[in-house]
């Protein structure tokens, strides 16, 4: 893997590779569909028709079972580890809550801030205090924890006001990784990463994953996580770039750039420091 960041060539040509690479099935006829077209925040980042989250149509407020959300899953296809999705728009808002309601998921992995340079990357789709009702799904925001510079906590206490049953969801949100770049360390998301996954341990529904288009970031968290999950399971082989095209098999374009790859590759390698430090010598 240093090999590998150390000879920029090789990075370069598998990237090329990379790019080369195309999915199949690849339809998004679907999200494509004039009544579903304006709640796709960016015309290019949509999920494919074969693996796009459904929502109850029923329970929706506009009737629809569209939201632009794909599951990501490992190695177990009825089982996905991951739901990679858009920043909530404003009129998306209620159809996150009940995306967040239906799969089960208890934690929200946020990768943008709400405003950048003066443009909107998402919907603030939560209470700034006391609670919000979002069509039958009622936020209260219980607490907000500053943990560092980088990244924050805040739990929710989500009420489906239909059945009246209620749960607590977490949401971790990390603040410096700007829209089209990579953070400036991976020590502070592989912290980060540490906190996520200690709050999920042991638990079997989908983490939500979403930054502003629910591509670039969002892949490049998915990617870092999905490979160092594998080898703490005592994978003997570790194929990034493999991993990415079955990442890529799922939501298009995931990882959006060169330079996010190379921090992928720099986050592997720099975990992979800390655990043989970490063993008995």
């Amino acid at each position: 893997m240093e090999d590998h960041l150390k000879n920029k060539d090789r990075l370069e040509q598998e990237w090329i590779a990379l790019c080369a690479y195309e999915a199949e099935p690849c339809a998004t006829n679907l999200a494509l569909r004039p009544e579903n077209s304006q709640k796709n925040r960016f015309p290019d980042a949509l999920p494919y028709d074969h693996n796009r989250v459904l929502l109850n149509a029923h329970a929706n407020i506009s009737g629809s079972d569209f939201i632009n959300a794909s599951s990501i899953t490992d190695h177990d296809p009825r089982n996905p580890a991951y739901i990679a999705t858009q920043g909530p728009l404003e009129t998306t808002a209620a159809d996150f809550w009940q995306l967040v309601w239906e799969q089960g998921s208890v934690v929200i992995v946020m990768l943008t801030r709400l405003t950048e340079n003066g443009h909107s990357f998402c919907y603030r789709y939560w209470p700034e205090e006391g609670s919000d009702l979002y069509h039958i799904y009622e936020v209260h925001l219980v607490s907000e924890h500053i943990w560092c510079d980088d990244y924050l906590v805040r739990s929710f206490y989500l009420k489906n006001v239909r059945t009246g049953e209620t749960r607590t969801v977490t949401q971790f949100h990390f603040l410096s990784w700007h829209e089209s770049g990579t953070p400036a360390s991976t020590k502070a998301l592989l912290e980060f990463r540490r906190k996520v996954n200690k709050s999920y341990r042991g638990r079997s529904c989908p983490i939500i994953v979403h930054c502003s288009d629910g591509i670039g970031r969002t892949g490049t968290y998915c990617l870092i996580d999905m490979v160092l999950n594998r080898m703490a399971k005592g994978a003997k082989e570790i194929d990034i770039a493999a991993t990415l095209e079955h990442i890529r098999d799922q939501r298009p374009h995931m990882v959006r750039s060169k330079h996010q790859f190379e921090f992928v590759l720099m986050a592997v390698a720099e975990e992979v420091h800390a655990i043989l430090k970490a063993l008995p010598q």
